[in-house]
């Protein structure tokens, strides 16, 4: 009698055992395929919105520019620096009088020496010549600090510009021409789609049996559509004490974004980690 309950005991712990006693490769567990990254999309500067090139649902790639805030005063400057920065009229100059001087002083040395003119004449020529020396190296530094303004004037234009940072595609287009962009203002929000993120939550008892680089197929919960494969990306080291599960993030491949992101998935775990 008492051999039967102990086996009617083991039994029914066998039966109570919960499903992370399964082998990780027979299991699926339920998952959510994201955008690898959302992003509010603004400018360094703040003004009025002049253009806007794209629409929701529109594909950029990372450095298309996809609208501009109004830059007539910052084209002007860059014009203006430009000008400064290619004119050399002023180095000509004081090139052609230092040569001059330089002439001068030889030739007032040359007497000098012969005592044909006083060495206050020679001294005179030579001081001349020092300050024409200097003012060319001031207009040769001046004209340095003109195509350093063009520089300046350059990287302020492109403050006006709304530059994507990634491939992906439009979710929101969150203010339109002729409004005011301020600091806290964003005008698109991106979402990157290639490759996609999948979250996923697992047990606490099976960390340790998921590793980063494991490979994995997450069937998406779309009509048709076939499983793909994902790799683990990250592993939680820190559990939810409260759920009693770490988190697990995939990677997901999806060329040409053929994949929606915000898709409710199930994926299941398969091969070794590194």
């Amino acid at each position: 009698m008492r051999v039967v309950r102990a086996i009617g005991v083991a039994v029914a712990a066998m039966l109570a055992m919960p499903a992370w006693g399964q082998p990780l490769g027979s299991r699926t567990f339920d998952c959510v395929i994201e955008p690898q990254q959302v992003v509010k999309l603004a400018s360094q500067a703040t003004g009025l919105i002049s253009r806007l090139d794209v629409e929701r649902g529109d594909r950029v790639v990372r450095g298309q520019v996809l609208g501009t805030l109004s830059d007539e005063v910052e084209r002007a400057n860059l014009a203006l620096a430009r000008a400064r920065a290619t004119n050399d009229h002023d180095i000509a100059a004081q090139q052609a009088r230092l040569a001059y001087l330089q002439r001068k002083y030889g030739r007032a040395s040359t007497l000098a020496t012969g005592n044909l003119v006083s060495r206050n004449t020679s001294e005179e020529a030579e001081a001349e010549m020092r300050v024409a020396e200097n003012q060319l190296r001031l207009a040769v530094l001046n004209r340095e600090v003109a195509q350093l303004e063009v520089a300046q004037a350059e990287a302020l234009l492109r403050q006006r510009a709304l530059v994507s940072p990634v491939d992906g595609v439009v979710m929101e287009k969150l203010l339109r021409v002729g409004e005011f962009r301020h600091d806290q203002s964003p005008v698109f929000t991106l979402a990157q789609v290639d490759p996609l993120r999948v979250e996923v939550f697992l047990p606490a008892a099976l960390h340790g049996q998921v590793r980063a680089g494991m490979a994995a197929e997450v069937a998406p919960e779309l009509p048709g559509v076939a499983p793909v494969a994902a790799l683990v990306a990250v592993v939680d080291p820190v559990m939810d004490a409260a759920s009693g599960t770490f988190g697990v993030r995939l990677t997901l491949p999806n060329p040409g974004g053929a994949l929606p992101a915000g898709i409710r998935c199930a994926v299941r775990f398969a091969g070794e980690g590194r």
